[in-house]
């Protein structure tokens, strides 16, 4: 299961409606190989579901996954900064053994 922050609920929510997105658009998360820690991060806004997604929702955010990018994020949250540290959105990521210091990458 991946589950979402209220601050980072409140934050998709508006961007979606900031963006212009159509009804029905979700966020989709992935993982990638490549980053200085092996592993990078993807998430990016879609309206069509992939066969073998797996779909989520939490807080009023729809969140869709492959399951072989499922396998690391298993228990992720998604999370949201506006801190000093920076601004955005980031996963807190329980599989991860290994962090980048910007956070964009991770190794398990």
């Amino acid at each position: 299961m991946i589950t979402v922050s209220e601050k980072a609920s409140t934050y998709i929510k508006d961007l979606m409606v900031k963006e212009n997105h159509v009804p029905g658009t979700f966020v989709r998360v992935g993982v990638k190989g490549g980053g200085c820690s092996g592993l990078s991060y993807e998430l990016v806004f879609e309206a069509e579901e992939k066969p073998g997604d797996q779909i989520f929702e939490d807080k009023g955010v729809k969140i869709a996954v492959q399951m072989k990018s499922l396998l690391y994020l298993y228990g992720t949250e998604l999370d949201y900064s506006d801190g000093l540290n920076g601004k955005g959105l980031f996963f807190n990521n329980p599989n991860a053994t290994r962090t980048c210091s910007c956070g964009e990458s991770f190794a398990v």
